[in-house]
Parts: C-alpha cells; structure tokens; sequence
C-alpha cells in the first residue's frame, strides 16, 4: 500500500489505497516514516498517491485503537521536516485529518483542482499533532488555521491557493511532471548546496 522508487537522487513515495480513501494505518505511518528517514541524502522527495483522495487519515479502525494521537503521525512529520533536499508534496486529491500533518512538512504543497483540505479534530474531539498548528499558522496565518482547525473548515483548492496552504494547481494528468520540473535544479546541483540553501531558509 505504500510505494517508493529511486531515480538517482529523486524519490518518489506513493500511498496506494484508492479502495479506503488513501487511509492510513500505523504500519503504513511507519513505513512512510522509516522511507523518509531513509531518504535524508535524497535531493527530491516527492509525495503523492492514487484515486481522488491523497488521504483520508487515520483509518477509521486504527483510529478508534488509538491511531489518532499515536506518536507516529509525529515521527513521520519530523522526518520530512527534516529533509535536507525539496520535499515536494503532489496531491492528487483531498487531505483529511493527521494525513495534512505530513503534507505540511513538505517545502512545497502542489494540487489538482478537486483537492479539499480539512483536519475536523474539534468535531471528532482529538488535539492535533503536536508540530501541526504551527506549520499550518506559518503557511496561512492564526485566523485562517482557526478556520481549519476550530471551525472545521473544508477549503477547496483555489481558496487554499490563494491562503497559501498550496503552491500551485496542476492538472491530475500533469502532477507528477510538474513536482518533476520543480525539481529540476536541485537535482542538477551538489547536495551539500542544496542543503546549505535550503538551511538557509528554513
């Protein structure tokens, strides 16, 4: 259910659960958390998945078992965070609840036209990880993470355009092509420049 390949220095990694809405389970979390750990020299790191959903989340089942406030969502969250290459976040549908968390770890948020963004921890009574209000006010702004997170918000992907919670809108077709280009000079270059630039920012 969770696919990776390496390019040279470009990985790309997929969540492929298109039957369940991309849900997550705490095996998949921590495969993805031990791929991004592994991937700390890669140049780019690309994330996406299949269908029209990115990711729903915890699956519903895990959830219940404890999955939501497990420390996992936290540990994969680092671990992107961390990264001393572009992170490029490729969304090929909606992002829902702790599955934003690692979306907002990512150096850039690229999305098609149908992605929705929401995280509803007030209706369903859980806090969110711990680094996510940050990184979501750093992005948008207190108001407009409020919206998110207290008012329990679904903000379409023009609107998240214009918040600046996504980068760009793509066509599905040209999703992947398009986190390729993004990427374009930072494979062509040493990684210790693309680190030192990146440490620069950051």
């Amino acid at each position: 259910m969770i696919h990776h390949s390496q390019d040279a220095d470009t990985w790309t990694v997929t969540i492929d659960r298109p039957d369940k809405a991309g849900a997550l389970t705490r095996e998949m979390l921590i495969e993805l958390a031990d791929i991004a750990t592994a991937a700390q020299s890669a140049k780019l790191f690309i994330l996406t998945g299949t269908g029209p959903v990115f990711s729903a989340g915890a699956d519903l089942d895990a959830a219940r078992a404890g999955l939501a406030t497990d420390l996992v969502w936290e540990r994969l969250s680092a671990a992107i965070a961390g990264l001393s290459g572009l992170s490029i976040a490729a969304l090929n549908g909606t992002v829902a609840g702790g599955a934003l968390g690692m979306v907002l770890a990512c150096d850039l948020r690229i999305a098609v036209p149908t992605a929705k963004f929401f995280y509803p921890v007030m209706k369903l009574g859980f806090l969110p990880q711990p680094s996510d209000p940050a990184r979501l006010v750093q992005l948008i702004g207190p108001a407009r993470a409020k919206c998110i997170l207290m008012a329990g918000q679904k903000v379409q992907a023009d609107e998240a355009l214009g918040w600046g919670l996504v980068d760009r809108i793509v066509p599905a077709e040209d999703l992947l092509s398009t986190a390729l280009t993004l990427g374009q000079d930072v494979q062509s270059t040493d990684k210790s420049h693309v680190a030192a630039i990146k440490g620069m920012i950051a």
